[in-house]
């Protein structure tokens, strides 16, 4: 069995890794909102390719104002943008080190399930042939594979 992540993270790097994301969360309460996942699916959403066309607007809509629409307030158009501006990148810097870490817990999770999946199947062998407490300890753990009947009662 190939074994392609080793690692141990030490407790007290643990620690601190959680009390940095801590103070993230802390430092950006006051300025994030969360949003419904109906309210997500129905706004506007603004993607690479639409940044370069808000950042125009906004150039436009402080040169030439007269376009503006009344009911368009210019000074909060402009704090949505720079809320934006400012809040992209570190998104971006966040999806990454997301990115990472799940790949990495898939990974060691993946080789960890994988062990247990060898170790179940060698106990399972071990039960078959009447090998001393295999049986109980293979009853424990078929409990995972068993599959429950349509009407929830019971196994198949």
């Amino acid at each position: 069995m190939e074994n392609r992540i080793s690692i141990e993270i030490p407790p007290a790097d643990l620690q601190a890794i959680k009390a940095a994301l801590q103070q993230v969360q802390g430092l950006l309460a006051p300025y994030v909102v969360a949003l419904t996942p109906e309210q997500r699916k129905t706004i506007p959403k603004m993607s690479d390719g639409t940044e370069p066309f808000v950042d125009k607007v906004m150039d436009y809509a402080v040169n030439n104002a007269e376009f503006l629409p009344p009911f368009v307030n210019q000074a909060e158009l402009q704090k949505d943008w720079n809320a934006t501006s400012n809040l992209l990148p570190l998104l971006r810097m966040v999806d990454q080190i997301k990115d990472t870490m799940s790949d990495t817990a898939m990974l060691a999770g993946s080789e960890a399930y994988k062990g247990a999946l060898s170790y179940y199947n060698s106990v399972k062998q071990a039960a078959k042939m009447n090998a001393p407490d295999a049986k109980a300890i293979y009853e424990d753990l078929r409990k995972r594979f068993e599959k429950k009947s349509k009407s929830g009662t019971g196994t198949v």
